[in-house]
């Protein structure tokens, strides 16, 4: 018998998000792949879902990949969660795909839950056409990344930390400018889910005597091309990002 890997998305935060397709696979397959057991517990006794389960983490997936696809060759068939969303966004799940993909195991990844799709369609920006940047690096590159993304013609997206949001939209507003339109969405799916839109200018200023709470999603407004030409005409940059955190 063939194995399987199945990449299965979990609620961000209503568990009224899981779909049935999940729940039977997570009854069915032999194993379940968590990112942290305990978290995962949780759901799994919500559903009634008795699978015994495995940790899988960013600490011990180089480890472990290997070991999984060779139990998937012998013809288990594995599933994948992270805390929640979608494994591979953000959470361990790319090197697992990769280490069964290089030996042929066939792989298979159910829609569902992400908290940046919610958040891009909620803000009123363009989602067209877009690009999700995850979490910036936190010092190297940090800087070119930012001045980068400033001179991006799509709608920019960022996960970031509560505790680095007032920061973080501060160098945003540096280098894209504080007229960009932007919304930060908090705790997705859940009880207090909040999307406050306005300039970076404006939320930086909000969020600097307003402690936030919660995971995170920033989305901005692409660049106009007709006032990044305009500024590059004029030898204008796009970024003034302190130089101390390159």
């Amino acid at each position: 018998m063939a194995g399987k890997l199945y990449i299965v998305p979990t609620p961000v935060g209503n568990l009224e998000d899981m779909t049935m397709r999940a729940i039977r696979v997570l009854k069915e397959v032999d194993l379940i792949l968590a990112e942290d057991t305990r978290t995962s517990g949780v759901l799994l006794k919500h559903f009634d879902i008795k699978t015994p389960m495995q940790s899988h983490h960013k600490f011990n997936e180089h480890q472990t990949c290997e070991r999984v696809a060779e139990r998937i060759e012998g013809g288990e068939v594995i599933a994948l969660i992270s805390d929640a969303g979608t494994p591979g966004i953000s959470d361990p799940g790319f090197m697992l795909s990769r280490a069964c993909r290089e030996r042929g195991i066939d792989v298979e990844c159910l829609p569902g839950a992400t908290a940046f799709v919610p958040a891009l369609v909620a803000s009123g920006l363009p989602c067209d056409r877009f690009v999700f940047e995850g979490f910036l690096p936190l010092k190297k590159g940090r800087a070119t990344r930012l001045e980068r993304l400033a001179a991006e013609p799509r709608t920019v997206i960022i996960y970031e930390s509560p505790l680095r949001l007032a920061r973080t939209l501060r160098q945003l507003s540096e280098s894209f400018g504080k007229e960009r339109q932007a919304a930060v969405a908090r705790e997705i799916s859940k009880l207090h889910e909040t999307i406050r839109k306005g300039t970076l200018g404006e939320l930086e200023e909000y969020y600097s005597v307003n402690q936030a709470k919660g995971e995170i999603v920033i989305v901005i407004e692409g660049i106009d091309k007709d006032r990044k030409e305009d500024k590059e005409e004029k030898g204008e940059k796009h970024s003034k990002y302190p130089k101390e955190d390159n």
